[in-house]
């Protein structure tokens, strides 16, 4: 049975940083697509980051560039999102997801990102 399992979220002011982290079980996170999606209130859900399988090149939203940086840790089998310089609008519930090549996705039940002062 594959897992996806978030952490690390919480509230923080304008202009801190939070670390998530998404465990998976089940799956090996080299062989897929690993993305943070993220969905504010009242809105859709839109991918933030995501970090390829080959070469690990990343791709990052126009919204978080240079903010936020995902990495994989193959022997831990987790994927992190360095998230700093937070805004307002950055609050959002986070979600890990895993795609792979022939169109599975598997979806975490996400954590909840609270930008606040």
């Amino acid at each position: 049975q594959v897992q996806l399992v978030e952490s690390g979220g919480g509230a923080v002011q304008p202009g801190g940083s939070l670390r998530l982290s998404c465990a998976a079980s089940g799956i090996t996170v080299t062989n897929y697509a690993m993305s943070w999606y993220r969905q504010a209130p009242g809105k859709e859900r839109e991918l933030a980051e995501r970090i390829t399988t080959i070469g690990g090149s990343t791709y990052y939203a126009d919204s978080v560039q240079g903010r936020f940086t995902i990495s994989r840790d193959n022997a831990k089998n987790t994927v992190t999102l360095q998230m700093n310089s937070l805004k307002r609008e950055d609050t959002a519930v986070y979600y890990c997801n895993a795609h792979d090549r022939y169109g599975t996705d598997y979806w975490g039940k996400g954590t909840l990102v609270t930008v606040s002062s």
